[in-house]
């Protein structure tokens, strides 16, 4: 099928290697490409030019209208069902419908058209992107796919209505000429993977597919019994005309022209002000030289009174100074950034076309248990995601399911059919946000700089559409449930009439079917029913694929006015929606699934193949887009220079629902705009678990093609010796020293996938900047990505299938150092800190205008959950190979320090519990840390206070805190230090001790049930052991204070030094562990129990101080005659 080529390609450094494509043209007018694999032969070497095999039309091959071909297999597609796994065949599913209602769009699934008119047919006819039906004869006879091609294959191309041939104007042409190459040959290769071999797996429970299309006819014996040949004429190689060096298709002059243009920048650095930040520093330097001399007098002045006491206490102080020291360090360098949305504009979106140039993105929705992560809040987050200002055809999504949930699957399309008004509807009248439920609402007003005339008819109609969409969502469940329940009850009548027939009137068992759960067409749902059964539950069943939303068309499709029963006018608005896919990956018994980070290498698979995005944006199912330009403002960072270095750019979280005094410091405000600005100054922020912009090639675990080592001399940690910037090829991983890539080592690495493994060089290309000046390294022309996306045929979804597979992982590095990396419960933080670890640098993107918003567990008991769970994986990174002290020279040395705090802040827990309990045993023993309250003591503590409180305030200027947002921080950090922490610490070292493995709580996404109180969760008490060492301490030190105060008053001296320094410090341990009581007393009716636990505090109090100031007559002391024991 090959020949050797006379030219020889030398292969350049970083480029990609030459590789032969062989292809073949279908029936349905496509290109479809044989891999190595099929070939058998030994062709492995690199030395071949691309070119593409020309296989003239036989019996088996008849060409088809390539424009009707196209439209029919995207069709065919976005309606089945993909369903398969390991030792089980890749089956689609033809569905009638998705959902009970209606859908009317034309590119979701399931959508209404015309039946055929073909005797004995009635399937749904092809239409095109606007569900207009697609008619190949003139005499308008509706015929639907699979009739159409039996009429071309098999009735001598005559319509079965007029019974005249179909007009084909390019058919005579295609016969007698080489046929011209795919679009982009000339830049980058087709994907080899696509063979028709893989649609011999494929099989439809309600039409078959073709012969030609199953690989079944054999090419070589046709060749021989008609004496074809293959000659120069059978191989087409790409003209050079118009077509640069880097086959791009712009010309050398157009890239002078634009080279010529001023040259602008997408992003600004914006430094602290240096009257804000240097203070700061020199305070960090006057505080830590006071530590230093403070721990120095404590060490040397013992308290030979109470040995035991001041041991104790110095060292939880020495510990507190090198935690101290741990988070102020990567605090040096704080800095803000700044987007200009009008150049990303002008450089990548000025084409007269109206097409742009910006790069793909793939957003990622994970869900996994449609009970504690509702519905109606992933759908909303779907339908802002579809919603986004950016490219429709550039912006696809991808929904986890890893539940296998019909709840999940039929409130996704029930958001997709709801999606063709509501999309719309945003883009007509710029809506913010493109959340319905947060949109509707909204406190402020709605009408609020509408110009549109239109806009109170538009609002009005869309708001009572989203009412019904919710009714609709909610009644999901019982809808679900009836359905099934009929049909396992009719399935159970025709098992008894079954059984009677074959049994006779002779006594009859029981019958018993597996209860099932039903889809909306009568059908068994591939994933997990309500009722388990085998392969029908949480961890066992098939992979499934649905294609919700099919592929946009290229040109921009406008809607249509009222006077054609619109409920909205979008006559001027474009209506196209994004990709949208559903997406369960297989689960069985026996296999380690690896939870959320399993999940997310199998959307990054899944994704590759159907999509390819070169960037990828991950959220969870309760994180909606707030900004509708979010994504472009994360692609400034992408595409401006230097902008091939960035592995992802992090949003800050921000929420709703939190109650106004943000009681358990739900916002974390500190942690967002201080240590994230801090760490941006560095090599980056960490990376928090959603709302994150990926780079794809960076995910799969290559180097940034430029990086700095920083190479030390005695301690790499604390003192490096020189920075040496290091320049790489693309595609480059750290174990690799060859200067090509060897895409035969691909396998071992990404698994056996060779379409997956042909999507990683296109990735990369398109994920580079734009090459619009001489300083932009390892850039791509402009107009590259104007091109047309893939077709989205059904061969790519069933490769698509397999690597969501429980097998495929096997035997690779997914997990190890490609995608999400397992074995620890905060994969998030482990996947950023191995990025960072190989050089590449993260960036923090603040808004001004929030990006995305999402929900936070405001009961104490959840939040202590949540905060053990991330306090639990920072424990296992410190005792894992992810240790920062392990890093490489790579990593900035205080990005190490950074990540070195990660992994040790939990263990500041058992100091932290210790020095809770010194005020109290110091009120009970009547000894002090301290031999007295002497005046150096007290300047000590009254200097580390000040430089603590001015660089509070410092911190809070230059990050934009509130002092309450502080305060509450350290409120919480205190609570969760004597509680969550402490348990994750014990939790760590039995897993790497004893090898117990930490079970891990799912955050609940719902609120209360309280639906007159939006925060009546806050004051639902759920008791958990978490809570047991803070109440401890709270008693501890209130009765301490009380024996305190008490003999302190009835002594004949009393030691009011003693008793001050610790009362003073029980007031702290309790003044943090305030909110904390708060939660834990609940609320009777709507009165917070507090409210008379400090009634009666206070009255007990004052009569104590009234009966020791005035006591009763007769007395001769103090109290009376009482005497303290």
């Amino acid at each position: 099928m090959s020949s050797r080529s006379p030219k020889q390609q030398q292969p350049r450094r970083g480029a990609i290697p030459p590789q032969v494509t062989f292809a073949r043209r279908t029936a349905s007018g496509r290109y479809v490409n044989y891999s190595r694999e099929d070939l058998g032969s030994e062709i492995g070497s690199p030395e071949y030019m691309n070119y593409t095999v020309h296989i003239p039309p036989t019996p088996d091959n008849q060409p088809m209208n390539p424009s009707i071909s196209q439209r029919v297999e995207e069709q065919y597609v976005s309606n089945s069902l993909f369903t398969g796994g390991f030792n089980s065949v890749t089956r689609a599913h033809l569905m009638d419908k998705v959902i009970d209602s209606e859908t009317s769009h034309p590119q979701m699934a399931g959508a209404k058209g015309s039946c055929c008119q073909v005797p004995g047919c009635g399937e749904s006819v092809m239409s095109d992107e606007r569900g207009v039906d697609i008619l190949p004869c003139e005499c308008d006879f509706k015929i639907c796919r699979d009739c159409c091609i039996d009429a071309v294959k098999t009735g001598d191309g005559k319509c079965p209505g007029c019974k005249e041939p179909y007009k084909q104007t390019d058919l005579d042409e295609n016969l007698n000429k080489p046929l011209p190459l795919p679009p982009n040959a000339g830049y980058e290769r087709r994907l080899s993977a696509k063979m028709e071999g893989r649609l011999s797996m494929m099989k439809s429970s309600k039409s078959a597919l073709v012969k030609s299309q199953t690989g079944d006819f054999d090419h070589n014996r046709w060749l021989f019994e008609t004496n074809g040949t293959y000659g120069y004429g059978n191989a087409f190689w790409p003209k050079d005309e118009g077509i640069s060096e880097d086959g791009t298709g712009v010309t050398p002059a157009e890239q002078l022209e634009l080279l010529n243009k001023p040259w602008r920048p997408l992003t600004r650095k914006l430094k602290i002000p240096a009257a804000i930040i240097s203070p700061y520093r020199l305070l960090i330097l006057i505080r830590l030289v006071v530590l230093g001399f403070f721990l120095h007098w404590r060490i040397t002045h013992p308290n030979e009174d109470a040995i035991w006491l001041w041991f104790m206490s110095i060292i939880c102080e020495i510990w507190f100074a090198f935690s101290w020291l741990l988070d102020q360090l990567p605090k040096l360098a704080p800095i803000n950034r700044a987007t200009d949305l009008k150049v990303l504009k002008e450089k990548f979106e000025s084409d007269p076309s109206g097409k742009s140039d910006l790069p793909g993105v793939d957003v990622f929705v994970s869900t996994a248990d449609p009970e504690k992560e509702p519905p109606l809040v992933t759908a909303n987050t779907i339908l802002s995601i579809l919603a986004a200002d950016y490219p429709v055809d550039k912006l696809s999504c991808y929904v986890s399911d890893d539940g296998g949930a019909l709840l999940t699957f039929e409130a996704m399309a029930e958001a997709a059919s709801f999606a063709n008004l509501w999309v719309p509807f945003c883009r007509k009248h710029d809506i913010e946000p493109r959340n319905p439920e947060s949109y509707f609402n909204l406190k402020k007003d709605p009408f609020k700089n509408k110009m549109r005339q239109d806009f109170v008819k538009d609002r009005r109609r869309v708001k009572r559409e989203y009412d019904e969409f919710k009714v609709r969502i909610n009644g999901l469940p019982d809808s679900i449930r009836r359905r099934s329940d009929a049909y396992n009850a009719r399935e159970e009548i025709k098992a008894m009439k079954l059984q009677k027939e074959t049994v006779g009137d002779e006594l009859l068992q029981p019958v018993k079917i597996p209860k099932a759960t039903w889809m909306a067409d009568a059908t068994h749902w591939p994933g997990t029913w309500t009722i388990p059964s085998p392969d029908h539950s949480k961890g066992d069943h098939a992979g499934i694929i649905q294609v919700m939303l099919k592929p946009p068309s290229d040109d921009p499709l406008n809607g249509t006015d009222n006077d054609d029963g619109s409920p909205v006018d979008f006559a001027e608005v474009d209506i196209r929606l994004p990709l949208l896919v559903y997406v369960s990956r297989e689960k069985r018994p026996g296999y380690d699934h690896n939870k959320k980070a399993g999940a997310m290498n199998a959307l990054v698979r899944a994704s590759a193949i159907m999509s390819n995005g070169p960037f990828m944006l991950n959220l969870d199912c309760d994180h909606y887009i707030y900004n509708s330009q979010a994504i472009r403002e994360g692609m400034c960072f992408m595409m401006d220079r230097g902008g091939d270095r960035i592995c992802y750019v992090q949003f800050p979280q921000r929420f709703e629902g939190i109650d106004p005094s943000d009681r358990y410091a739900n916002h974390n405000t500190v942690f967002f705009d201080g240590n994230m600005r801090a760490l941006d100054g560095l090599q980056g922020p960490v990376y928090v678990g959603t709302g994150t912009l990926f780079r794809r090639t960076a995910l799969y675990g290559f180097d940034p093609p430029r990086f700095k080592e920083y190479h030390s001399g005695c301690c790499s940690c604390c003192f490096p010796r020189r920075k040496q910037k290091v320049e790489n090829r693309a595609l480059r991983m750290g174990d690799s020293d060859d200067d090509e890539i060897n895409l035969s080592l691909f396998p071992k690495k990404f698994g056996n996938s060779s379409l997956l493994i042909d999507t990683i060089p296109i990735a990369e290309f398109q994920g580079r900047p734009l090459a619009d000046h001489p300083a932009v390294k390892n850039g791509r022309p402009p107009g590259a990505l104007m091109i047309p996306r893939e077709l989205l045929d059904a061969s790519t979804v069933a490769e698509a299938i397999s690597v969501i597979s429980c097998w495929y992982e096997d035997k690779t590095e997914w997990g190890n150092r490609v995608g999400w990396i397992y074995g620890s419960v905060t994969e998030d933080v482990v996947t950023g800190y191995r990025m960072h670890n190989r050089g590449w640098r993260s960036i923090y993107c603040v808004t001004k205008r929030d990006a995305f918003r999402g929900t936070a567990p405001i009961n104490l008991t959840d939040r202590l959950h949540q905060v053990l769970r991330w306090a639990t994986g920072s424990v296992e990174i410190f005792f894992s190979k992810n240790n920062a002290l392990l890093a490489s020279p790579k990593m900035n040395i205080l990005q190490r320090i950074a990540y070195l705090n990660v992994g040790i802040y939990p263990f500041t827990s058992v100091f932290l519990i210790v020095y809770c309990f010194l005020p109290a045993l110091s009120l009970f023993s009547g000894e002090f840390i301290v031999q007295t309250l002497n005046v150096t003591f007290l300047v000590y503590l009254l200097s580390i206070t000040i430089t603590l409180s001015l660089l509070a305030i410092l911190e809070i200027k230059w990050s934009g805190i509130e002092l309450e947002e502080w305060w509450r921080n350290e409120q919480f950090w205190l609570i969760g230090g004597t509680s969550a922490h402490l348990a994750a610490v014990l939790q760590g070292l039995l897993k790497v001790v004893a090898g117990i493995e930490i079970s891990f709580t799912l955050t609940s996404k719902s609120g209360g049930d309280d639906n007159d109180d939006e925060f009546a969760d806050l004051y639902i008490l759920k008791w958990t052991s978490l809570m047991i060492p803070p109440i401890v301490i709270m008693m501890t030190n209130l009765i301490a204070i009380a024996v305190g105060v008490s003999r302190t008053i009835y002594s004949d001296i009393p030691q009011w030094s003693r008793l001050l320094g610790g009362v003073f410090f029980s007031f702290w341990v309790l003044a943090h562990l305030y909110p904390f009581a708060k939660g834990l007393m609940g609320r009777r009716g709507r009165t917070p129990t507090i409210v008379f636990v400090w009634s009666g505090l206070i009255a007990i109090t004052i009569s104590l101080l009234w009966v020791a100031i005035n006591p009763p007559a007769g007395a001769t002391e103090i109290g009376g005659s009482f005497q303290f024991p």
